[in-house]
C-alpha cells in the first residue's frame, strides 16, 4: 500500500474495501436506495404535523385530523418497514464482505515463509484475522452508509426548514458553527485513540495467546504473581486507551445537548412572538421544535457512527497492511518436483537468519537419490537449518541447493514440498481426527492406505484401542496422546504421503523406550527406496547410515559411515563415547 495520509489514503483505504462489495452490487444498490428514501422519510412527519395543527386542528376539522393520523401512521410504518430492510442488508453487506476478506487474509497468511512467524508474535495476525476483521462489518452496518444517510437526511431537512421558514431556519442553525467545531475536534481526537486501543488489543491477544500456550512453563517456574503484574500492566494500558474515547464521548455528547437545548430556547422565544404577532403558526413552532431534534439527533450519532468508521479505517489499515506484506519467497520456479528422485547436492552454501551472523559457513556434500544420510552435531551447529533450506522455509544469501541437478528456486514450492515429508521432534497435532490428522483432508489417500501404514508403523494397535479407533479426536495439539503416540501418527502422516525425501528431524528423541523399538523397524521400511535425512541426538540409531556428517558452528568437520569414523578421533568419536558412558552409568 502506497504511504499516503489523510483524506487520499482514507480514499484509498475506502476504494479497496468496497472492492470486496462488487459481487454484490445488488444489495449494495437497493442499500443506498433504501438510505437515500430514509433520508427524504425523515422530514416528513414534523411537516405533517404541521399541516394537521394549521389546517384541521386550528379549524375543528375532526374529519381531517383523522384522515391525517392515518397518513401519519402509514408513513410511520412505512419507515419502519424500509428501517428494517435497510439495517438488515447493510448487516448482511458486511458479513459477506468480512467473509470475503477473511478468507483472502487467511490464504494469503499461510503462503508466508518461516521468517515471518519467526520474528511475528502470534497474536498479532490473530487480532487482524478476528477482532479487526469485525471492525470492518460495521463500515457498512454503522458507518459509511449510514454516515451518508444521515447527511441525507439532514439536507432533506435544512430544505424543507428553509421552505417553511428561512427566519426560524437561521435561527435553528445560529448553534450550529460551534457543534462543527466541537465535531471537528472529537474526530480528529477520537482518532488517534483508537489507533492506540487497536494497538492495546494486539498486545493483550498476544499476551494471552503466549501464555495460555505457554502455561505449563510458567506453572514450572513458579511465575504466576510474575507474569499477573504484566498482565496488569498491560491490561491498564488497554483501560487508559479506552477511558480515553469514553472521555471524549463524555465532553462532545453534553456539548451536543446544550447546543440542541439552546436552538430549540431560541426557536421558543421567537416562534412565541412570532406567534403573538400572528407571523408564525403553532403548527410551524411545532413542527421546528421537532425539526431540531430530527437535525441534532443524526449530527450526534454521526459523530458515533464516524466512531464506527474510524474503528474500520484503523482496522483495514492494519489488514491491508498484511495484505501488502510479501510472503517471503524470493523467487517462484515454475518446475515440476513430481518425479524427482531425491539426489541433493549442497555448494558452497552460506546461510544466515540475520544480516551476516552466518549459521552455515561454505557447507558443501552430496546425497545420493535412496541414500540414507544423517546429521548430527551440538545444539546450534546448523542441522535443522539444513532442513529448513531443503524446504525452503528459508532461502540462502550465497551458494546453491540443487535436487537432482536442479536448483531448488527453479522448482514449483508446492510441487516440492509434495515431494518432501518432514518428521519433527515437536509434533504437530489439529483438534481433530487421528485420521485427519494423518490425511491433511488429501481426498488422494484412501483409507485403506492410512490403515496399512498404521501397521506399518507399529500404530494401528494402540488406535483400535481408542474410542472410535481412527476418528478418535486428539484435541488441542494432541493432548489426549502421549509423546510416543503422537510421534508414531506423524511417521503414518509421513508414509502415506508417499515422498522422495523423507527427513527425520530428531524425530525419535521423545520417545520411550518401548516406542522406539516400535518403530525402528518401521523406520528402516520408510527411508528405503527413498533418500532419507535423519538428525539424531542419539547416535545408536544412525549406526546404520550410509553416510555421517559432523557439523560445528556452521561448519562439516567430519564426513563417512560410523565405522569409519568410531575408529579415528575426532567430534564423532567423543560424541559417541560420550553417549556410550552415559548409556553404560544408567
Amino acid at each position: 500500500m502506497k504511504n499516503v495520509s489523510g483524506k487520499s489514503f482514507d480514499l484509498e483505504i475506502l476504494r479497496r474495501i468496497f472492492m470486496y462489495a462488487k459481487p454484490y452490487s445488488k444489495v449494495f444498490a437497493w442499500t443506498v436506495a433504501l438510505t437515500i428514501v430514509l433520508g427524504i422519510i425523515a422530514p416528513i412527519r414534523p411537516w405533517l404535523i404541521q399541516y394537521t395543527l394549521d389546517t384541521h386542528v386550528a379549524a375543528f376539522d375532526t374529519h381531517g385530523l383523522l384522515q391525517m393520523t392515518l397518513i401519519l401512521v402509514a408513513t410511520m410504518v412505512l419507515q419502519v418497514i424500509v428501517q428494517f430492510f435497510h439495517t438488515y442488508y447493510t448487516g448482511a453487506l458486511g458479513q459477506w464482505v468480512i467473509r470475503d476478506l477473511r478468507v483472502k487474509l487467511f490464504g494469503h497468511l499461510i503462503k508466508f515463509r518461516t521468517p515471518y512467524f519467526d520474528r511475528t508474535p502470534v497474536g498479532t495476525p490473530v487480532t487482524r484475522m478476528v477482532s479487526d476483521m469485525e471492525t470492518i462489518a460495521d463500515i457498512f452496518s454503522d458507518g459509511l452508509l449510514i454516515i451518508i444517510g444521515d447527511i441525507l437526511q439532514l439536507i432533506a431537512i435544512l430544505a424543507v426548514m428553509f421552505y417553511v421558514d428561512w427566519r426560524l431556519a437561521l435561527i435553528s442553525l445560529s448553534t450550529v458553527p460551534f457543534l462543527l467545531l466541537a465535531t471537528r475536534s472529537f474526530k480528529n481526537n477520537i482518532k488517534k485513540v483508537f489507533n492506540e486501543v487497536r494497538t492495546r488489543v494486539s498486545e493483550l491477544n498476544v499476551f494471552v495467546n503466549e501464555h495460555l500456550t505457554g502455561m505449563l512453563i510458567t506453572q514450572v517456574f513458579n511465575k504466576e504473581k510474575d507474569e499477573m503484574k504484566k498482565f496488569d500492566q498491560i491490561n491498564q494500558h488497554h483501560r487508559d486507551a479506552n477511558i480515553k474515547s469514553v472521555w471524549y464521548y463524555s465532553i462532545f455528547f453534553p456539548v451536543v445537548e446544550i447546543l440542541s437545548a439552546i436552538s430549540v430556547g431560541l426557536i421558543i422565544w421567537w416562534g412565541a412572538h412570532g406567534i403573538i404577532q400572528e407571523q408564525v403558526s403553532f403548527g410551524t413552532l411545532v413542527a421546528f421544535i421537532m425539526y431540531i431534534s430530527l437535525l441534532f439527533r443524526p449530527m450526534r450519532e454521526l459523530a458515533d457512527k464516524f466512531n464506527s468508521l474510524q474503528m474500520g479505517m484503523v482496522s483495514s489499515e492494519r489488514i491491508f497492511a498484511l495484505l501488502d506484506t510479501e510472503t517471503g519467497v524470493r523467487t517462484m520456479g515454475t518446475k515440476d518436483a513430481s518425479n524427482i528422485q531425491g539426489e541433493i547436492r549442497f555448494e558452497n552454501v552460506w546461510f544466515a537468519y540475520e544480516d551476516e551472523n552466518w549459521v552455515l559457513r561454505d557447507v558443501s556434500f552430496q546425497i545420493k537419490p535412496g541414500q540414507m544420510f544423517a546429521i548430527v552435531g551440538s545444539t546450534g551447529a546448523g542441522k535443522s537449518t539444513i532442513i529448513s533450506l531443503i524446504n525452503r522455509f528459508y532461502d540462502i544469501q550465497k551458494g546453491k541447493i540443487l535436487i537432482d541437478g536442479v536448483d531448488i528456486m527453479d522448482y514449483d514450492l508446492e510441487s516440492l514440498r509434495k515431494r518432501v515429508a518432514l518428521v519433527m521432534q515437536d509434533v504437530f497435532l489439529f483438534s481433530d481426527s487421528i485420521y485427519n490428522n494423518i490425511t491433511l483432508y488429501d481426498e488422494n489417500i484412501s483409507e485403506q492406505e492410512v490403515v496399512n501404514a498404521s501397521r506399518m508403523v507399529g500404530a494401528h494397535s494402540f488406535i483400535e484401542k481408542l474410542p472410535d479407533a481412527f476418528q478418535f479426536n486428539v484435541r488441542e495439539r494432541g493432548s489426549v496422546l502421549s509423546s510416543g503416540q503422537r510421534q508414531l501418527i506423524s511417521f503414518i502422516r509421513a508414509y502415506v504421503f508417499k515422498p522422495a525425501i523423507l527427513i527425520l528431524d530428531e524425530a525419535t528423541s521423545s520417545l520411550d523406550s518401548e516406542s522406539e523399538e516400535l518403530i525402528g523397524k518401521a523406520t528402516q521400511a520408510l527411508v528405503s527406496n527413498r533418500t532419507s535425512i535423519v538428525i539424531a541426538h542419539r547416535l545408536s540409531t544412525i549406526q546404520k547410515a550410509d553416510c555421517i556428517l559432523v557439523m560445528e558452528k556452521g561448519k562439516i568437520v567430519q564426513s563417512g559411515t560410523h565405522e569409519e569414523m568410531i575408529r579415528e578421533e575426532g567430534v564423532y568419536k567423543n560424541l559417541y563415547d560420550i553417549q556410550f558412558a552415559a548409556e553404560m552409568s544408567a
